[in-house]
């Protein structure tokens, strides 16, 4: 007779741990849900921690956001896989609790330190299978932490803003992804080649990578 009513709280704690309790985030997201920001920003941060080898956190190179962009551009099949692996993430602690007080709690209310040592635990498991995910989600969130101009501009992999000439080859090519009815250039808007001057690694950033350039 128990049996109902033991599935039954067992079914509103699952759903419960899946889905309430979650902040409103402070930014508006268009793919990704409330569960998954809260899952994403704790993660980015604990990816990348603020004041680390690369002084942007996680969440202050925006990785929250591409993600969110990323999840939408992606194929119906890879981003139901995708958020499977969020969720997994999130609530694999249940099962294998991170160490120290309250270690079953949810990913994202887990302390910094928590984070860092679950994540750890991933990457350094003796299974193949348990470094593979974890590599599937570091991926994920390295490319949206290296798409960050601030982030660029440390390592010095910021594009410089660089004149260059129109060349022939300009009078071949669309821009990526479009027709030949779209080429931009015709001969008149040839242009003198390089003088072959080196460039110049103090000189001024690509506007959208400059200080305050971020899109």
């Amino acid at each position: 007779m128990l049996v109902v009513p033991l599935l039954l709280a067992a079914l509103a704690y699952a759903l419960w741990r899946v889905l309430a309790g979650y902040p409103t985030p402070s930014e508006r997201y268009g793919t990704l849900a409330r569960h998954e920001v809260a899952f994403v920003l704790a993660a980015a941060d604990a990816l990348f921690p603020r004041g680390g080898p690369v002084p942007p956190s996680g969440a202050d190179a925006g990785v929250p956001a591409y993600v969110d962009r990323y999840l939408a551009a992606v194929p119906p099949l890879l981003r139901f896989l995708m958020r499977c692996l969020f969720l997994l993430f999130e609530h694999a602690t249940f099962f294998v609790a991170a160490p120290g007080s309250g270690g079953r709690r949810r990913f994202s209310s887990l302390s910094p330190e928590q984070r860092v040592a679950v994540l750890d635990r991933w990457r350094r498991s003796s299974s193949f299978a348990m470094r593979i995910v974890f590599t599937s989600l570091r991926a994920i969130f390295t490319m949206g932490y290296f798409a960050d101009p601030a982030v660029l501009r440390a390592l010095r992999l910021a594009p410089y803003a660089i004149e260059t000439p129109i060349v022939e080859a300009d009078l071949l090519y669309p821009p990526i992804g479009r027709s030949v009815d779209e080429i931009r250039f015709g001969p008149q808007d040839l242009g003198p080649p390089s003088d072959g001057r080196p460039l110049d690694l103090d000189g001024p950033l690509h506007p959208a990578y400059a200080e305050g350039g971020r899109s």
